[in-house]
């Protein structure tokens, strides 16, 4: 029998890549995004090409009737939900100073990275305990959070402030959930070549030519699905409530 897992943010970039990665492993896969189906149709061929069974659905996390349905059409199709990835993020659409962030952004932004991450997991593991467990582990969640976390950015303050809100939603979940056999992690992806980066191509590209980061190259989605990947196994069925950083070493101290 095959795990089903559900990938939030799954049209493109980390969230694609994920889903693909988990798909390629044996996984059945829920593709969760806001755009419709038609728009993404080259790559989930792809998807079917590779032989993966997936489903996709289209919502917004931070929506509670979305999140519901989510969970609806999966067991709908699937009968269970044995992974839950909780990529979906968004940026700021207008990078401000934090003395001139506005409320409306900070509501978007938290209410997406934040409120949908938490409530969505709500959810997921209460359908995990629910049904019958038949593989290794009862259920696994990997939170994609960021470098943001710890790291400040003046002009995106809400950004970081709901990353490290994920990492506290992150362990929460991990030790409520512990016993129950439910295992949650995090993985913190540090510059990916992604939409949300492109933006700011010119800037990151000048800090890995000065040595910013100890391995001098973009991340890029792939790196950060084979972590996930990794916490989804189980190879790691004595881990819960921890972080890794895919970051190329950009977390390391140095003098």
């Amino acid at each position: 029998m095959k795990k089903t897992a559900i990938v939030t943010g799954a049209s493109r970039g980390i969230g694609y890549a994920i889903a693909k990665r988990l798909g390629m492993e044996g996984c059945q896969v829920v593709l969760f995004a806001t755009g419709q189906q038609a728009k993404y149709n080259n790559a989930l061929e792809e998807l079917s090409a590779q032989g993966i069974d997936w489903h996709y659905v289209q919502g917004s996390v931070d929506s509670s009737e979305d999140r519901e349905r989510l969970v609806r059409e999966s067991l709908g199709k699937y009968g269970r939900i044995d992974i839950l990835v909780n990529n979906a993020g968004v940026a700021p659409r207008e990078r401000r100073d934090i003395l001139d962030m506005t409320e409306e952004s900070f509501d978007r932004v938290l209410g997406i990275n934040t409120k949908g991450t938490l409530f969505l997991t709500q959810l997921a593991a209460r359908q995990m305990l629910r049904q019958e467990q038949i593989f290794q582990s009862r259920g696994h969640i990997v939170n994609v959070g960021s470098c943001s976390a710890e790291v400040s950015s003046v002009s995106r303050g809400e950004y970081c402030i709901s990353k490290a809100a994920v990492s506290m939603i992150t362990t929460l979940f991990a030790d409520r959930l512990a016993a129950e056999g439910i295992l949650v992690n995090e993985v913190r992806p540090g510059v990916i070549r992604t939409d949300m980066t492109s933006v700011v191509t010119e800037k990151y590209d000048k800090l890995i030519a000065q040595g910013v980061f100890p391995i001098p190259r973009w991340g890029e989605p792939e790196d950060v699905a084979e972590m996930v990947c990794l916490f989804c196994s189980d190879k790691m069925r004595y881990t819960t409530g921890s972080h890794v950083d895919v970051d190329g070493g950009f977390h390391i101290r140095r003098l």
